[in-house]
């Protein structure tokens, strides 16, 4: 009995070690990668309108957008996100976590409120791609660098900025959700296979700061998400945004409402635009 508490106490620091790396492990780019396999189509319902506007279910996520590329993340677990977060765009409570991308002063900010406790900047220092892979409550959240263009004030002819911006995305509830910062590059093979399978994915759809239509719209056929939530639109037509991405995709817009709650269950079975108020 005494060996057998002895092996255990040895074997403790190296299970716990264990559950550790299985806790950082990106459960969005195992299901990538896995064989393909049959999904009943009661899996995925279309997504369907909470009548209860203030109760969250425990598999359930709500996106609400705030404007420009800021859209607030909160899970079941209570953790709130907040991203390309510059302290304007504002909603309810502080997030727990704001997520940055260095394009211009509308997509970051260097005093965030100390009270949040947790700042991801989408670049680097020191020419070092930034990186992250944790878990924070319920939310594991990774990152996968692109370069970005130079602006205003800081040789905006000169060569682009390498990994000066982050797709982030976090995996939650069982949910794979994207953000494709202010996307400035067509995404390689090597990028997709970073990313691996999305849900949901946040749409840049402006035209010119970030990217051309033709070049975001072949970007979001690719990745395929069941769910689209456009961004940083300005005067985009949404009907050409909608002839671009094709016919597979379908329009949903919600007139009056800025936030999206939906969980594994509820993902439309065809790949569909959403709209939220504001956009």
């Amino acid at each position: 009995m005494l060996r057998l508490l002895a092996a255990l106490v040895l074997l403790g620091p190296l299970t716990g070690h264990a559950f550790a790396q299985d806790a950082q492990r990106s459960e969005c780019l195992a299901m990538a990668n896995a064989p393909p396999r049959a999904v009943p189509v009661s899996y995925r319902r279309v997504a369907a309108k909470t009548a209860d506007k203030t109760a969250t279910k425990s598999d359930e996520v709500a996106i609400t957008y705030a404007g420009h590329s800021t859209y607030y993340i909160d899970t079941p677990g209570g953790i709130r996100i907040a991203t390309d977060y510059n302290g304007v765009y504002r909603t309810g409570r502080l997030p727990d976590v704001a997520t940055m991308n260095r394009a211009h002063a509308t997509h970051y900010t260097l005093f965030p409120d100390p009270k949040i406790p947790h700042v991801l900047h989408g670049w680097g220092e020191n020419g070092q791609a930034a990186h992250y892979a944790e878990r924070i409550g319920d939310v594991y959240i990774r990152n996968v660098t692109t370069d970005i263009r130079r602006y205003w004030g800081e040789d905006s002819g000169g060569e682009m900025i390498k990994d000066g911006n982050s797709i982030f995305i976090f995996e939650v509830a069982g949910l794979c959700i994207g953000h494709l910062g202010h996307l400035h590059v067509k995404l390689d093979d090597s990028h997709f296979a970073a990313i691996g399978r999305l849900d949901i994915v946040m749409v840049p759809i402006d035209g010119t700061y970030t990217m051309s239509l033709d070049g975001i719209s072949e970007i979001t056929r690719r990745l395929r998400a069941a769910v689209v939530l456009p961004m940083h639109r300005f005067a985009t037509p949404l009907d050409e945004f909608m002839r671009l991405i094709g016919q597979q995709f379908e329009i949903d817009r919600r007139g009056g409402e800025r936030t999206l709650r939906i969980s594994r269950d509820t993902l439309p079975a065809t790949p569909t635009v959403i709209i939220l108020d504001g956009v």
